[in-house]
């Protein structure tokens, strides 16, 4: 008999990962929240939906999270009809969020004194690939309880990496959006000041593809720059300054070098303010051209100027 999964917020993402549990045989329920997607699909699909979180985690012996970050997680674990009040023994919380580590590493153990087992499985890759069956997930927990679970993510996932024990998951999340955010942060940076120079962005696109600026953050990018279309990435900005202030943070708690990572992350905050918390994050360049910093004192174009000295 397969076990019974119980999934907390059917969203964009959320309700491809419902899709595919049900897909492949397993008896599914959700709770019913008005930031779900419509429900009607998964319900004709034989899901069953209940009103809160601990009506879903008494008879659920996986329960998957699919919220936004932190903040949320914590409230749907440790409210009062919250899933740690109604946790079966020995049950397998399993946190799809983007979250900040030591958040995790706290409700892991709170989830593991209430008799349960907890796995970080953060995913990337986006909506389409959800509903498609394609996601990835970044794994943490141990090399036992990922083969346990492994199936069940399997459901929804192509490629699943465990990445270490309960933690590493979203640690690797927060490294990876900051790589990625980070670089359609620096390109888009490049177009806005391509534009304001005069310089053809579709010849610019080219060169870096054809150098150092190639990868996956330009072909997102692309088809934004040529049509407009921003399809390649449907992450909106405040999920960005979102993920990089999670990342800021990471990199602060264990003392590493976050200068860049505190550039970016203003950047996004300021695109929030100027942009809409849902403006998506291909429209940067756009936002950057109309709300320039103002902060050139043409020092580095003098400083430019002066002879180079040579030894």
């Amino acid at each position: 008999m397969k076990q019974q999964i119980g999934l907390i917020g059917v969203g964009l993402m959320g309700h491809g990962i419902a899709r595919n549990v049900l897909k492949h045989g397993y008896p599914l329920t959700v709770v019913e929240h008005p930031g779900n997607q419509p429900l009607d699909e998964l319900l004709r699909g034989g899901a069953r939906a209940v009103r809160t979180a601990r009506e879903l985690a008494v008879e659920s012996d996986v329960v998957i999270l699919c919220v936004t970050g932190s903040p949320e997680v914590e409230a749907v674990l440790t409210g009062e009809e919250g899933v740690l009040s109604g946790l079966k023994g020995n049950a397998i919380v399993v946190d799809c969020s983007t979250a900040v580590p030591e958040s995790t590493a706290r409700m892991a153990r709170l989830v593991e004194a209430a008799g349960g087992r907890f796995v970080d499985a953060p995913m990337t890759r986006g909506a389409r690939e959800a509903h498609e069956g394609r996601l990835n997930l970044l794994v943490g927990a141990t090399p036992e309880l990922f083969a346990e679970i492994r199936p069940v993510l399997a459901c929804f996932a192509e490629n699943i990496t465990r990445v270490g024990d309960v933690g590493a998951g979203h640690s690797m999340k927060l490294l990876h959006n900051y790589v990625s955010l980070g670089t359609i942060a620096l390109l888009s940076e490049a177009v806005a000041c391509a534009k304001r120079s005069g310089v053809d962005v579709a010849v610019l696109a080219d060169v870096l593809a054809n150098g150092g600026g190639g990868g996956a953050a330009l072909n997102r990018l692309r088809p934004f720059l040529e049509t407009g279309d921003t399809s390649a990435l449907p992450f909106h900005m405040a999920n960005a300054f979102k993920d990089l202030s999670y990342y800021s943070a990471m990199a602060k708690g264990v003392d590493a070098a976050h200068a860049i990572a505190a550039a970016v992350t203003d950047t996004y905050r300021g695109a929030v303010a100027d942009a809409g918390a849902h403006c998506p994050v291909l429209k940067l360049a756009d936002v950057l051209i109309a709300a320039p910093t103002g902060d050139d004192d043409g020092s580095l174009a003098a400083s430019a100027m002066q002879p180079e000295s040579r030894s």
